[in-house]
């Protein structure tokens, strides 16, 4: 969603009386600031409203502080919020002025385990990571109307489109560019082009409408990660106009032949995957810039790759944007919060020693259980709604490994009920219980074929193959499964374990697996690309030979 009257206030700011770089994390190299353990962070700095800043409101932005954070303007109190991963804004009309004005931001980010954490560690080491606390991503000041669109939802089939604003506007148009487009489209969406090519204008009253492709006469190109196509268009209400885009696709679990598919627009697909942490050397939970989105997707692409499992974290929008216009499926992970025990949610499980209830703790401390569950349903309705809107996203994952599981079968209806256009992967790895769109399981010893029992088998996690790359190394500890030498001997265990435990079983019902991971991290020496992306540790044609034998079964489902 792109409007027109914005102030990014990014650059440089004050954190506890020295300088940093927003929107970059204070611990990483990118910020310029010399980090020192602080859990209480006080941001500072100074903002300019212009004259032409004449509608009625004036909105902050925030895209993401961890982890408890209140916002002050003019030394007045706007408001707080709880939560590192999802946008918010205040209302700030009463509190600035035309001209300077002095914005104070303060964060405490203590780790605590109740509010969502994912892969962060106040002790670094091993599948555990640097945390990051504070401003992490973009701040702006947003100029608005009183009869504001505050949300667009967008909900695609394969021929129709619904679309519904959220705020206290009464009718809209729709203005639709009627050819779906890929290469062009920044072009496109940007230039003249969008202007001077054939649109269709559709009056809605009320909040919400339906586009019917086929009765409006517009060309239906479904989206799929090799042709991503996408639509363009302008919401116009009597106040505001609105740029946005949409694409035409389904997903959905389809029964072929007496066998469970995962399919897309009705045709069956592997989703031929790999663990995406999101993490970058210099920058840790950012890149150094945006563009570096765009290539982790093509880099895997180029490897064969048609779905990033976006592990544990939610990234900036401009990430998601990157893979609806690039052609990339995203299996979103939920952040999780809740303590975490090495013997009991890693080692034991991966012994096959699984506990058969998810609820086997929750007797020990009901208030703490009910408690943290509340601050997770909280934290996953936030990200659904956030990132309904990506065409790319297909699939959520709501548990890993059992790290902070609670109430799984409920919560995967509780997910079912914010978004039925997507498949759900309930508990991935182990701790399985009865609601689950797959049979989801981690597998990085046994590499033979997984039995198919019924639901199509995901091997949510797998591979994990470490090797080193001198010069491209964070620390002197590694961490990863098995090791390998060169990038002949890792590409060939690699398609080794695919010739062994993936590919025999897609004809039975495994329908993806997920291979970890997209690039090195810290200890962590077990990704395609080392951790700084300089280098492919693996044969790319090679990799893509795995896609093509995968793709000669699919072809004949």
């Amino acid at each position: 969603m792109i409007k027109d009257k914005f102030i990014n206030l990014n650059g440089r700011w004050l954190l506890n009386g020295k300088k940093i770089v927003i929107p970059f994390p204070p611990q990483s190299k990118l910020s310029e600031y010399n980090y020192d353990g602080e859990e209480e962070l006080v941001y500072e700095t100074d903002f300019y409203i212009p004259d032409d800043y004449d509608r009625d409101r004036i909105l902050l932005h925030f895209g993401a502080v961890d982890q408890i954070t209140d916002v002050y303007v003019n030394d007045k109190f706007v408001g707080n919020h709880e939560g590192g991963y999802n946008p918010f804004y205040f209302d700030v009309t009463e509190t600035v002025v035309k001209g300077n004005n002095h914005l104070t931001v303060k964060a405490v980010d203590r780790l605590d385990t109740d509010i969502p954490y994912g892969k962060q560690c106040k002790k670094r080491g091993g599948m555990w990571y640097t945390p990051v606390s504070g401003i992490w991503q973009t701040v702006w000041l947003e100029n608005v109307p009183d009869e504001l669109v505050e949300d667009i939802i967008i909900t695609p089939e394969i021929d129709s489109v619904t679309i519904e604003l959220k705020g206290n506007v009464c009718g809209f148009k729709v203005q639709i560019y009627k050819e779906p487009v890929k290469e062009e489209f920044e072009k496109i969406y940007n230039g003249d082009l969008y202007e001077s090519g054939e649109n269709i204008v559709i009056d809605f009253e009320g909040r919400k409408g339906k586009v019917d492709f086929i009765r409006e006469k517009i060309n239906v190109v479904n989206w799929t990660p090799e042709e991503p196509y996408l639509y363009i268009m302008k919401i116009i209400t009597e106040t505001e106009t609105i740029k946005s885009y949409f694409a035409l696709r389904r997903i959905e679990i389809c029964d072929i032949k007496g066998v469970k598919r995962v399919c897309l627009n009705g045709s069956p697909i592997f989703l031929h995957g790999v663990l995406d942490q999101g993490y970058f050397r210099d920058g840790i939970y950012l890149p150094q810039n945006e563009m570096e989105y765009d290539r982790d997707v093509i880099r895997m692409k180029k490897l064969g790759f048609n779905m990033l499992r976006k592990h544990i974290k939610v990234e900036p929008e401009r990430f998601y944007y990157a893979c609806d216009r690039l052609g990339m499926l995203v299996m979103q992970d939920m952040v999780n919060n809740g303590e975490y025990s090495f013997v009991r949610d890693t080692a034991l499980p991966t012994l096959g020693f699984k506990k058969k209830k998810d609820s086997y703790k929750k007797k020990r401390d009901l208030k703490k259980w009910d408690g943290q569950l509340k601050k997770f349903k909280e934290h996953t309705t936030e990200t659904i709604k956030h990132l309904y809107n990506h065409p790319s996203i297909v699939a959520y994952t709501i548990f890993n490994e059992g790290w902070g599981q609670k109430e799984s079968d409920d919560m995967y209806m509780y997910v079912r009920k914010l978004d039925d256009t997507r498949v759900i992967d309930s508990t991935s790895g182990w701790f399985a219980q009865s609601e689950n769109d797959f049979d989801s399981r981690h597998i990085y010893f046994k590499e033979k074929k997984p039995t198919v029992k019924g639901k199509p088998l995901l091997v949510s996690e797998c591979g994990g193959y470490k090797m080193s790359v001198e010069g491209h190394l964070y620390s002197e500890k590694s961490y990863g499964y098995g090791k390998c030498e060169s990038s002949e001997e890792l590409t060939g265990r690699i398609g080794k374990m695919y010739e062994q435990m993936i590919i025999p079983g897609i004809e039975e019902g495994i329908c993806g697996c997920i291979y970890t991971q997209l690039s090195d991290v810290e200890d962590e020496i077990n990704g395609l690309y080392t951790y700084d992306r300089e280098v492919c540790k693996v044969q790319e044609e090679k990799m893509l030979n795995i896609r093509v034998e995968i793709d000669k079964i699919v072809e004949k489902i």
